[in-house]
C-alpha cells in the first residue's frame, strides 16, 4: 500500500468541499466527523482511516475511490478498476446473474489484456510444444 499523501488530499477535499457550497462545519456534520478533525484533514495534519474517506465522500456527493487515489491508499488503475465494478452492481436494469455474467467477462477481457506473458494454455505446434524432446 502506498504511503498517504496527507497534504494533496486536504487541498482536494477542500477544493471539493468549496465547489460544493458546503462550510467546513457542513461538511462535518454531513460526514459525522468533528469540525476541528476535518480541519486537521485539510490542513494535512491528520491522516484519515478508508472510512472517514468513504464517510466524506458521501457527503461530498463523490466516490469514495477518488479520495482513496488522493490519499495514496489506491492505485489510479484500482479505482478504474472498481468504479467500473461499482457502476455494474448498481445497475438496476439488470438482475444479479446478470451483473455477476458480466463482472466475470470484465474480469477476463482484464486478464487477457494484462501485461506480460499471457497464462493459460498454449496453441499446438506452439515453442513450447518444440522444446520438448521426442522419442
Amino acid at each position: 500500500m502506498a504511503s498517504l499523501n496527507v497534504g494533496n488530499l486536504g487541498e482536494f477535499l477542500r477544493e471539493q468541499r468549496r465547489s460544493a457550497q458546503l462550510s467546513l462545519r457542513q461538511l462535518a456534520d454531513a460526514a459525522g466527523v468533528s469540525n476541528p478533525y476535518l480541519s486537521q484533514i485539510e490542513r494535512g495534519l491528520r491522516k484519515p482511516s478508508a472510512e472517514i474517506l468513504q464517510q466524506l465522500a458521501k457527503a461530498l456527493r463523490i466516490s469514495a475511490e477518488t479520495l482513496y487515489v488522493q490519499a495514496g491508499i489506491l492505485d489510479e488503475r484500482d479505482r478504474d478498476e472498481t468504479e467500473t465494478r461499482s457502476v455494474i452492481l448498481a445497475d438496476p436494469s439488470i438482475n444479479e446473474r446478470q451483473k455477476q455474467v458480466l463482472l466475470q467477462i470484465y474480469e477476463s477481457f482484464r486478464k487477457e489484456n494484462a501485461p506480460g506473458p499471457a497464462a493459460g494454455p498454449t496453441p499446438a505446434g506452439s515453442a513450447d510444444d518444440a522444446a520438448e524432446p521426442s522419442n
